[in-house]
């Protein structure tokens, strides 16, 4: 009888020139997946999604959207059309002339990269790998997984890489609710595992991407991606130690980075904040940091900039008791009222939101707290289910103390000020408001 890897090649179609894919699918239908697969079936392809999530592919094949980047009237006529469809079945996999792995790269508790999605969802597509087909990996993980992971397996089916199919990596660089970036205008950065698989990549995401830039190796490409990533925490961090010297200093962090910003040349403008979010600038330097320890590396900056800004949440709560104390009021016995605890303003996502570690250390002060936010309705924290409230003058007038951390466009600052007895901005929307009831991070 066949060997299983015999079988496949048996059965592989021959393979499509390069760049001629008729039809796409994207494994993972999140932040990053979803709107990959709108793009694919806007550029004409067949598009099919797949996800583990039988919610989530009900709700996409309804038509309806479950992320704030892609409009269900967008995503409505790509369904009833069939340009765009959620396969129930994995052997859909085999119809698509390239696949994208658009998985979740979290860190461990030990902050150790935890790739399993990855690995499983190079298990699922093994078996219905066929010949003439491209595999792209975009998920964020440290340089040598595309090649040291998802090849193996792939390669377990008996067909060769470069000869048989093409894999490459290509970094998603989704900025959710950026209206000025939005995902095709977006440049694209391609590294295959071969010279003929960046071939493939580039050219099939060329029919999506307004910019394709190759670079030589899969290596190169998560790699940049990690940098671009590791920049961010590293600046973010500096501005934080920063903002902390400017306190106690006396000066006013927000004035100084404004002056320092009328240079035209040589300086780059980063904010200060309560700590960084998202699944991105907490996550990706700690794989590039884990890496590195292997090869008995020490990430210097990196480590230094986590930190610094894993500290600033309890610095902001460590603040805010102070301002309270010097009203003659206690922490533990102060009705807080947090503005925003989505990670970025006007997104929904919480994933690693500062907002999150400062309600539970308030919590853990005994403070009451309620919170405001028009993306998130309920948020589970130190074990307490708290659901967001109406952003009225009764709650502002009845709260000790309002802390903005996420400001989303349509809260009124103006009116929070007016009305609250204290406001601490941890973001700098304040600035121009000298009111003695307003303080800056």
């Amino acid at each position: 009888m066949p060997s299983r890897a015999a079988r496949l090649r048996s059965t592989a179609k021959t393979p499509r020139p390069a760049g001629t894919a008729q039809s796409a699918g994207v494994i993972g239908l999140g932040y990053v997946g979803l709107p990959l697969l709108v793009e694919m079936a806007r550029a004409g392809l067949r598009a099919v999604g797949f996800d583990v999530d039988p919610r989530r592919r009900r709700e996409i094949a309804s038509g309806q959207s479950p992320i704030e980047d892609i409009k269900s009237s967008d995503l409505g006529p790509l369904v009833a059309s069939g340009a765009l469809r959620v396969a129930e079945d994995w052997t859909a996999l085999r119809e698509a002339d390239a696949v994208s792995i658009c998985v979740p790269t979290p860190l461990r508790k030990s902050k150790e990269p935890d790739i399993s999605f990855i690995h499983t969802a190079a298990e699922t597509l093994a078996p219905h790998l066929r010949r003439g087909q491209l595999v792209i990996l975009e998920s964020t993980t440290y340089p040598g997984t595309t090649r040291e992971i998802v090849l193996p397996i792939l390669e377990a089916t008996g067909l060769r890489c470069g000869r048989d199919f093409h894999l490459a990596f290509s970094p998603e660089r989704v900025d959710p609710g950026n209206l000025v970036w939005p995902l095709t205008r977006i440049p694209k950065v391609i590294g295959g595992i071969t010279p003929a698989c960046t071939q493939r990549a580039a050219a099939f995401y060329g029919r999506i991407f307004e910019t394709v830039h190759p670079v030589s190796s899969a290596e190169a490409a998560e790699m940049a991606k990690l940098l671009e990533n590791t920049f961010r925490a590293v600046n973010i961090g500096l501005v934080n130690e920063f903002a902390l010297a400017c306190q106690r200093l006396g000066l006013d962090t927000w004035e100084v980075i404004r002056a320092s910003a009328t240079k035209p040349f040589g300086f780059m403008s980063f904010r200060p904040g309560p700590g960084i979010g998202g699944h991105c600038i907490p996550v990706d330097p700690q794989y590039l940091s884990w890496k590195m320890r292997l090869l008995n590396f020490t990430t210097r900056f990196i480590d230094l900039a986590e930190e610094v800004n894993a500290e600033m949440p309890r610095h902001v709560v460590q603040r805010l008791s102070m301002l309270l104390n010097d009203r003659g009021k206690a922490l533990s016995r102060s009705r807080i009222t947090v503005i925003g605890v989505a990670y970025k303003a006007d997104v929904s996502d919480v994933r690693e939101s500062p907002a999150l570690d400062i309600i539970g250390l308030l919590l853990q002060a005994k403070a009451k707290v309620a919170y405001h936010d028009p993306f998130v309705s309920q948020i589970d924290v130190e074990g307490a289910a708290l659901r967001s409230s109406p952003l009225t003058r009764a709650l502002l007038r009845r709260s000790d103390a309002v802390i903005i951390i996420t400001p989303h466009s349509d809260i009124a600052v103006r009116e929070i000020c007016a009305q609250a007895p204290l406001v601490f901005d941890t973001r700098g929307v304040t600035a121009g408001l000298d009111l003695p009831n307003v303080f800056r991070l």
